[in-house]
């Protein structure tokens, strides 16, 4: 589980389909800006991220070159 108050918000709203969805997505968002999860600017962006992953209209991060997998 995440921690907090965005964890719990998770906890109750989020599907583990959805879930599965995020940890794809924030594998990508990891790679693709080679981003350390031990970073706390780093953490701070992924959790934003997340955020408008499960609970906004905003569309979360991708960069401009990025291809999905085949």
């Amino acid at each position: 589980t995440y921690p907090g108050d965005l964890g719990k918000r998770i906890f109750e709203n989020v599907s583990k389909e959805a879930w599965a969805g995020w940890v794809q997505h924030q594998t990508m968002l990891l790679n693709e800006y080679r981003l350390s999860p031990i970073d706390p600017e780093h953490r701070k962006f992924l959790e934003a991220e997340m955020d408008k992953f499960f609970f906004s209209d905003e569309v979360s991060a991708k960069p401009d070159d990025y291809t999905a997998p085949k």
